[in-house]
């Protein structure tokens, strides 16, 4: 049967589950969490999207995202594919690790989003070491929002939900925690499981527009670079300019909503294995350069 076309929009907050195929173990050891956790950085970094609340358990996990102008699709299939790749090469397998694409429903309203932070932050209560604590538990968002972990990986904007009950932080957590207590309504927990649907939602929020024209791209990066000309990057190989095109191709996909075969056919005589390279290393200067830290924030800044 043709799937069916995934309901979304580039402003809207998503509730979205990955889980394994058949009986896979989806995190076999806390070092597989690890992983997956420091994957869904790396793309954050890159697409900027943000998260409100998540939680993995062995064969799943769950997400709020808000897509902040992203397209979903894009972001969630990267993050899915390498997990993949990780996972098969630590455990020297092949094949699907993933059960189909992700799942997602569109959150409709403040008090959903607020409810569902809730049941996803439950879902340690199936860990028998954890049914009692569950808000000690390392791979949940609920013990940063309650202060209690540090958010390792920088995931986390746990504000957006506790502001909902207070906006003095230590009466926002106080609330927050007896709320998650009272998360028992088994409609609620079946739509959690997908087996519901959810609709359009658009706050206040303010949504970072994703439109912007490659060439606006190129140029500015030129400049940034300077002494460099667009042009090169339509030049395979010239000595001296694969910084400057690996740090294209990482604000095209990042700012532009471009797919790797959309960069292939700008850039002319590339791979998209070769985009997705270039896209890493453009990530790792941003990381590794100061020169280029600021680079994404200072672009946005020149069109706001």
């Amino acid at each position: 049967m043709p799937r069916t076309a995934r309901k979304k929009t580039a402003d809207s907050i998503f509730h979205v589950m990955v889980k394994s195929v058949g009986d896979t173990i989806l995190f076999r050891e806390l070092e597989d969490k690890d992983a997956f956790l420091s994957i869904l950085k790396h793309y954050k970094d890159i697409f900027l999207f943000k998260i409100y609340a998540f939680c993995l358990m062995d064969n799943h996990a769950h997400f709020i995202i808000d897509a902040n102008g992203s397209d979903i699709s894009k972001f969630m299939h990267g993050i899915n594919q390498r997990y993949a790749q990780y996972f098969n090469k630590k455990y020297t397998r092949c094949g699907h690790v993933f059960a189909d694409r992700f799942k997602s429903i569109i959150v409709d309203d403040d008090r959903y989003l607020v409810t569902l932070s809730g049941y996803i932050h439950k879902n340690p209560l199936d860990i028998k070491a954890y049914s009692d604590k569950i808000e000690k538990y390392p791979y949940s968002s609920l013990g940063i929002y309650l202060g209690l972990f540090k958010d390792k990986y920088e995931l986390i904007d746990p504000y957006f939900v506790l502001t909902q009950f207070s906006n003095n932080i230590n009466k926002a957590r106080e609330l927050y925690v007896k709320f998650v207590g009272k998360c028992n309504d088994p409609k609620m927990k079946a739509i959690v499981e997908f087996e519901g649907d959810g609709s359009e939602y658009r706050s206040e929020r303010k949504i970072l527009i994703r439109n912007f024209k490659p060439d606006r791209i190129l140029e500015f990066v030129a400049n940034y670079a300077e002494c460099i000309n667009p042009d090169v990057f339509h030049i395979k190989g010239k000595r001296g300019t694969k910084e400057y095109r690996a740090l294209c191709i990482l604000l095209m996909r990042s700012l532009c909503n471009m797919s790797h075969k959309e960069i292939c056919a700008l850039a002319g005589n590339i791979t998209i294995s070769q985009v997705s390279s270039l896209c890493s290393e453009g990530f790792n200067i941003l990381k590794d350069n100061p020169k280029y830290k600021n680079l994404i924030r200072d672009f946005i800044s020149s069109v706001s």
